[in-house]
């Protein structure tokens, strides 16, 4: 993967960093990397550091950084990453930031570019809270911002059975963003003394968003 890009999307719940993922996959060949859905592939898989992450989360305890970022080593390794990666909800704190800086050096790799979406917090809890995915292939709808073409079916799929996360409620969208501001937020300053921080206004419709990370990973990716 050496010489490969490296994206990262940063942004509060509800930012579009999952579908703005799913785009620049489709555009750029890049391969998106959320933590989430590689520690569940690990477990599944029953590598080394998924038997680590299931002892874990068994117990009820949260995954430390060690057991994500060698989930992260074993897919990096391998080679559909080779064109590149977009890492979406990773890192989350500057320890973290640091931690994939040191993981990546050990392959020739450096963080490429990194998007902060920014966003109106009040917003937010509007988008969020209306939101839901499809059961079948994880594609995101709204209520008001995203509805299928065809309505109860699935744009990408065809599927009708949707879903809705339980602490997609208005409170408890604000208390993440409280989260995500004290603990993610710092990573915006941590990028930008690196030279590689761009920033969008993640308010506007989604094609419009598009555009503007398509133009950055363009860049990026060239």
């Amino acid at each position: 993967m050496a010489g490969a890009p490296v994206l990262i999307l940063l942004g509060p719940p509800g930012a579009g960093k999952g579908t703005q993922a799913r785009m620049l996959e489709a555009d750029f060949g890049l391969v998106q990397l959320s933590t989430g859905d590689l520690l569940r592939a690990a477990v599944a898989r029953g590598t080394e550091a998924g038997r680590a992450a299931r002892a874990v989360m068994a117990a009820g305890g949260l995954v430390s950084d060690e057991i994500v970022l060698a989930v992260l080593q074993d897919r990096l390794a391998e080679p559909d990453t080779g064109q590149g990666i977009i890492l979406d909800g990773f890192p989350r704190t500057d320890g973290q930031a640091a931690a994939l800086d040191a993981l990546l050096a050990g392959s020739g790799q450096r963080v490429t570019a990194v998007v902060s979406l920014d966003v109106d917090d009040e917003a937010m809890v509007d988008r969020v809270s209306g939101r839901y995915t499809c059961a079948g292939c994880g594609e995101g709808y709204h209520d008001r911002f995203k509805l299928p073409a065809v309505a109860d079916f699935c744009d990408k799929c065809g599927g009708t059975a949707f879903r809705r996360r339980a602490d997609d409620t208005a409170e408890t969208v604000r208390e993440r963003l409280k989260a995500y501001h004290a603990q993610t937020a710092p990573l915006i300053a941590y990028y930008q003394h690196r030279g590689v921080l761009e920033r969008i206004d993640a308010m506007g419709s989604i094609a419009g968003v598009r555009a503007a990370l398509a133009a950055i990973a363009g860049r990026v990716a060239a």
